[in-house]
């Protein structure tokens, strides 16, 4: 590889960084990252970058507003310090959820952030599995958009077995469990869901789950409130083992201990975000350091 490479990375998920590092054996650029005792963050670079071709590394989730900003700011420590190219690593890109205009009144935020990014100067973007597939198309960069559904189904493959199915949650998710399905070489089921008044959802699945092992996959867990009543449902109908799969684990509020009191046996989720507490030996983590150290190689690569 270009010895001028370097990977920077942000306060979100410095443990990631490390690892893709360790991939690369490259050492971690050297950042100094503090706030000023009003609150604002201070970043300085300190090394030699003039010239180099640039990474930097920063989950938008947790705390998204200080994530997204500090990124901005150690994009612009870089840009100024004549860099060749800014590549920015975000596994987990924040605001993406609002991706189009669906009511009067709203923003979109994907759109926003993809204008910023730009804006602050980076030349190209790698990050995994977006909430809408349409968000790509807001940036008018280089973009590499990684899936982590082979990853996932090699994971699971050791927990469901032979004799499964794949299940969508809901018809958002459809896309990527075919995907799953077709990985796995087995069927597929959708749950239907039906708004019947301000507080009740009718659920039916379209499908068999009878006495299989049952794969729910989706990009990310938040609330865990579609995948626990998509678990519970397949488990009311007579499926065994419950495995769910998602990339994003944010884990939001009380998320996990209500992944712990459904029917989900398992959950196997990436490390596209730091999860700063302790998670029960049920929900599984695997790494994409491997994936971004490849998407890095190749990026290297075209730029050589």
């Amino acid at each position: 590889m270009n010895k001028s490479l370097k990977l920077f990375a942000g306060s979100s998920h410095l443990k990631l960084a490390q690892e893709v590092c360790g991939e690369l054996k490259i050492d971690l650029g050297r950042l100094h990252l503090d706030r000023f005792p009003d609150g604002e963050t201070s970043v300085q670079v300190l090394e030699n970058v003039r010239g180099c071709d640039v990474f930097i590394l920063q989950s938008i989730a947790g705390e998204p507003n200080h994530y997204l900003f500090e990124l901005l700011i150690i994009i612009d420590a870089l840009k100024r310090s004549s860099v060749r190219s800014v590549t920015a690593i975000i596994p987990y890109l924040g605001y993406c959820r609002q991706d189009r205009k669906n009511k009067p009144g709203v923003p979109i935020t994907a759109k926003l952030v993809a204008n910023v990014l730009a804006t602050a100067g980076i030349t190209n973007l790698i990050t995994f599995d977006l909430h809408a597939d349409q968000a790509e198309g807001f940036f008018e960069i280089s973009v590499d958009h990684l899936h982590c559904q082979k990853l996932l189904c090699d994971f699971a493959r050791e927990l469901i077995g032979e004799r499964c199915a794949v299940v969508a949650p809901d018809i958002g998710s459809i896309k990527i469990a075919e995907h799953m399905a077709r990985i796995l070489n087995t069927g597929l089921a959708v749950i239907k869901k039906e708004r019947l008044n301000s507080f009740d959802v009718s659920m039916s699945l379209i499908g068999d789950v009878r006495d299989r092992n049952v794969l729910i996959p989706d990009d990310l867990c938040s609330t865990a409130g579609t995948l626990v009543s998509a678990a519970n449902l397949c488990q009311e109908l007579g499926a065994k083992k419950i495995v769910a799969a998602v990339t994003h684990g944010l884990f939001v509020g009380d998320a996990i201990e209500r992944i712990e009191l459904s029917a989900i046996d398992h959950l196997i989720t990436t490390d596209t975000i730091d999860v700063r507490r302790g998670v029960p030996a049920s929900i599984k983590r695997v790494s994409v350091a491997v994936l971004i150290a490849e998407a890095m190689k190749n990026q290297q690569a075209s730029q050589e």
